[in-house]
């Protein structure tokens, strides 16, 4: 049991971005708040066999990474805001901390080492979420509207004033939301405003659990007017989502490199962060390396966002997506930007996916597989047992670019791809899609071992 006066030394982060020490008795004590080389005393919250958890009381020899935090909602002080986690921690560490993560992962859980570590792709750190889900909670006792992220460890709603990560017009609005909120008749029954953010376009997109009055609605057209933001409602689930007023411009995004633009609706699944994006897509299609000549499959396509830029480059992509709403804005799309006649689109559950499916899908050339945080492993299984038991009408293909937001499901699909499927894993990479958060996104290229 580690002692109140018992100093610690923080060896390294963990994935939740806290201190991970061991106390005299050799048990590993997590250290909320603390960096890697500090010396700290601790107050342990939680006690189990194997560990603690802890936050720091006292602090020597402070790593010189340690920086000051640009938010003042960020600490481990109450009524803290949760929604960044490594803000005391100086940028370009933040990403060496995830490549490392990266690295563990793939080296640990799926035994895989890559023979080139990718450079970090790395971005603005501050005013880069361009989406983002904010919970709204009107406090009667104190005649108060709180909009913001919770509390570390907590459901309730942060006190927030400012939010740096977000582009500073739309944290100078946080405090008029609160205004606006506390105004209407609905304030009781508004339980969060979604933030989408397009080219020259910001969409706010509350949730009523009642129809608003034509007051409500009169308020929000001025508060429309004087931000210069985008309504829309949502009364019940996502496909309820519409305009406050049938005139508002579209929202949109661009992939300069490629010349497209991608139109979406605001509760479509885009990349929160758009410089990002645009970074991600060029490096994806590089490794890639998509010719004229070669038929493409793109895994959980969403609205299109690598599936048309690739369209550029082959003969042919196919982009599957579980999502029927996401494929038919991904045909949109496509005959938006004139790609149409290089594309093809499906809807399938792609946690379900047998090999039976893969042949039916043909053959391609190279994948891009983009999946969500629960990873690709049913596609890839069906892949290593297609390996096992070739057929004669389907071949693998030769190249897989796969993009992660889950470092711990990469890696074990990566393990699978190696040895089983016959693969290797010739690079991967951190991508740094969260500054100040403990989220880490990759990218992992692979290729079969007999090509």
């Amino acid at each position: 049991m580690t002692q109140k006066d018992e100093w610690l030394k923080i060896e390294s982060l963990d994935m939740e971005a806290q201190g991970v020490a061991h106390n005299s008795e050799g048990k590993v004590v997590f250290v909320e708040g603390a960096l890697p080389g500090e010396e700290v005393q601790v107050q342990v919250g939680k006690r189990k066999n194997q560990w603690e958890q802890a936050s720091y009381v006292a602090l020597r020899h402070e790593s010189a990474q340690r920086v000051r935090p640009g938010c003042p909602h960020f600490g481990l002080h109450a009524g803290a805001c949760g929604g960044c986690k490594m803000q005391h921690l100086e940028a370009s560490s933040q990403v060496a901390i995830k490549q490392r993560v990266l690295e563990d992962n793939l080296a640990h859980l799926g035994k895989v080492k890559p023979e080139r570590v990718l450079r970090p792709i790395e971005g603005p750190t501050w005013g880069y979420r361009f989406r983002a889900r904010l919970s709204v909670r009107y406090v009667a006792r104190k005649e108060t509207v709180l909009v913001g992220f919770h509390e570390r460890k907590s459901r309730y709603v942060a006190d927030m004033s400012v939010c740096p990560v977000l582009p500073p017009h739309v944290s100078a609005m946080l405090v008029p939301l609160r205004g606006l909120i506390g105004r209407m008749q609905a304030r009781d029954t508004l339980p969060q405003i979604e933030l989408a953010i397009g080219d020259g376009v910001t969409a706010l997109v509350l949730r009523h659990l009642e129809p608003l009055s034509e007051g409500d609605q009169a308020l929000l057209r001025a508060f429309a007017a004087e931000q210069g933001v985008q309504w829309w409602l949502q009364p019940k689930g996502p496909d309820t989502v519409h305009l406050l007023d049938a005139d508002g411009p579209e929202l949109g995004y661009s992939l300069p490199e490629f010349g497209l633009r991608m139109p979406f609706k605001p509760t479509d699944f885009t990349q929160v962060n758009h410089q990002i994006n645009t970074v991600l897509v060029g490096r994806a299609l590089r490794l890639l390396d998509a010719r004229p000549d070669q038929r493409v499959i793109d895994w959980f396509c969403g609205l299109g966002n690598f599936t048309l830029p690739i369209a550029t480059r082959a003969r042919e992509v196919l982009g599957v997506e579980g999502s029927e709403a996401l494929v038919q804005r991904s045909r949109q799309n496509a005959q938006r930007n004139g790609l149409s006649g290089q594309t093809a689109f499906e809807a399938r559950n792609l946690f379900e996916i047998t090999p039976d499916d893969l042949v039916a899908f043909g053959r391609a050339d190279k994948w891009l597989v983009d999946p969500p945080r629960e990873g690709a492993f049913a596609l890839v299984k069906a892949l290593a047992d297609l390996q096992s038991a070739p057929r004669p009408d389907w071949a693998p293909p030769q190249r897989i670019v796969y993009v992660s937001c889950n470092p711990a499901t990469l890696a074990r699909d990566a393990g699978l791809l190696v040895h089983v499927a016959g693969y290797r894993c010739v690079a991967a990479g951190a991508v740094n899609m969260f500054p100040h958060t403990a989220h880490v996104e990759s990218m992992a290229v692979f290729e079969l071992a007999s090509a």
